[in-house]
């Protein structure tokens, strides 16, 4: 109990020097350009009674990721908070559609309300790390059109309380799909999404550093729209399969309406469950997962796709059918799973056998790894595999198989498991 007390003291001190109380400022900005253009708007500000996020490293990112906002003290100029993320904006981009259309996306971001006037930078990034759009606005802590939000009164559950939003990573799950009559289905599949992320490591030996929440929100229709087959559903987050024309892509373009039914909870980062056995999901870094809870591949796929929201984990198989490539040779990807070995010394090159070869091969490893005596087996495979980030060349991932490759991999590999844990310890202040 002194333990948590003192931890408890410190994080509220360390909030206490440049915030207002632990409330949350929330901020909704709209993307919107083509292929070639972006454009950043402020759309509206509001404001939460409770503050769920990071405690500690506020002034950094965990990851540079595909943008960023950054909060700075309007007087001095000192960085109060920095996160980063990616968006489907970006994601669209990249599409075919974007070089003859113009399209807007709604995003919102929490960050802690500061204590007096702050100015706040959004920026997005190219594909090789170029700034592609930036914008700047101040936030006056005392404009009368920061909408204070009340907690939302929709029907909740703990899945997993492990203890304080101030000591945990807070994770809502929300249910889309789901009409009233079907909460308890809903809060069934929950508990079998949890159970899916914690039976994965590192989450299972660090389960608890995290609170899991379900938000039975209720929809009018059960199930979730499949535009391929003209099926469109009145429900809760309006989400919808044939995202960028991609028949299982899972999104939801509606992110106020996301984060309005979460308004006054202790979130951080959130699931979606949609009531649906057609196969598909999504992953967004920062933003969101969605997935489907009655498809046979349900528990695989949150997990999977749960290493992209919470971990900004990339996607480690390959069709070679993007409209335009994603990741370049002079350019390094954020992403820690996956490389161009431009600068590969910032990613798993210390965790590979002395002699392992790059590019790797299966069968180099098996026969370095038989030559050395006392070898860990857990990391016999680790190496640097040509094919990633949906590129069949150019592009390296640590493992033959992992969570973030296919559904059959029982487990992330050594890499993506060191990953995520060092992005828990992060977000807890723990390095």
């Amino acid at each position: 109990m002194k333990k948590e007390l003192t931890t408890l003291l410190a994080l509220a001190l360390a909030l206490g020097a440049c915030f207002a109380s632990e409330r949350t400022l929330r901020l909704d900005y709209i993307f919107s350009g083509t292929d070639k253009t972006a454009e950043i708007a402020l759309d509206a500000m509001g404001s939460y009674a409770l503050w769920a996020g990071r405690s500690a490293n506020l002034d950094r990112p965990p990851l540079r990721g595909n943008a960023q906002i950054t909060m700075y003290d309007a007087l001095d100029g000192t960085i109060l908070y920095s996160n980063s993320f990616s968006t489907l904006f970006q994601e669209w981009q990249a599409t075919e559609e974007a070089t003859r259309v113009r399209r807007s996306f709604e995003n919102v971001f929490l960050l802690p309300m500061p204590e007096r006037k702050a100015r706040v930078k959004v920026e997005l990034y190219g594909f090789k790390g170029e700034v592609t759009a930036s914008f700047e606005h101040v936030v006056d802590p005392e404009d009368i059109l920061i909408r204070s939000y009340g907690e939302n009164a929709a029907d909740r559950r703990y899945i997993r309380q492990s203890g304080s939003p101030q000591e945990c990573i807070d994770v809502a799950i929300v249910a889309e799909g789901y009409r009233a009559d079907e909460a308890e289905l809903f809060y069934s599949d929950a508990q079998a999404a949890v159970d899916a992320i914690l039976s994965h490591e590192p989450f299972a030996s660090m389960s608890g550093k995290f609170n899991f929440l379900a938000v039975a929100l209720a929809s009018k229709d059960s199930g979730v729209s499949i535009p391929v087959r003209g099926e469109w559903k009145d429900t809760a987050l309006g989400a919808h399969f044939s995202t960028f024309y991609s028949d299982r892509y899972l999104t939801t373009l509606q992110l106020k309406r996301l984060h309005d039914s979460l308004a006054g909870l202790p979130y951080e980062h959130i699931i979606i469950l949609a009531n649906t056995d057609n196969y598909g999901g999504g992953g967004i870094f920062n933003s969101y997962t969605l997935t489907t809870a009655h498809h046979a591949n349900f528990r695989p796929v949150v997990v999977h796709e749960f290493g992209h929201s919470f971990a900004g984990l990339a996607d480690e198989y390959f069709y070679d059918d993007q409209y335009v490539e994603m990741y370049y040779p002079e350019a390094e990807p954020w992403e820690q799973n996956i490389t161009t070995l431009k600068d590969f010394d910032s990613k798993w090159k210390s965790l590979l056998p002395k002699g392992c070869r790059i590019p790797t091969k299966p069968l180099d490893n098996d026969k370095l790894w038989e030559k050395i005596a006392g070898g860990d087996p857990a990391g016999k495979f680790v190496g640097v595999y040509e094919g990633g980030g949906y590129q069949s060349k150019g592009v390296f991932r640590p493992y033959p198989d992992c969570r973030m490759r296919t559904n059959a991999a029982p487990v992330f590999c050594p890499v993506c498991q060191d990953a995520i844990r060092k992005l828990i310890e992060f977000n807890l202040g723990e390095n």
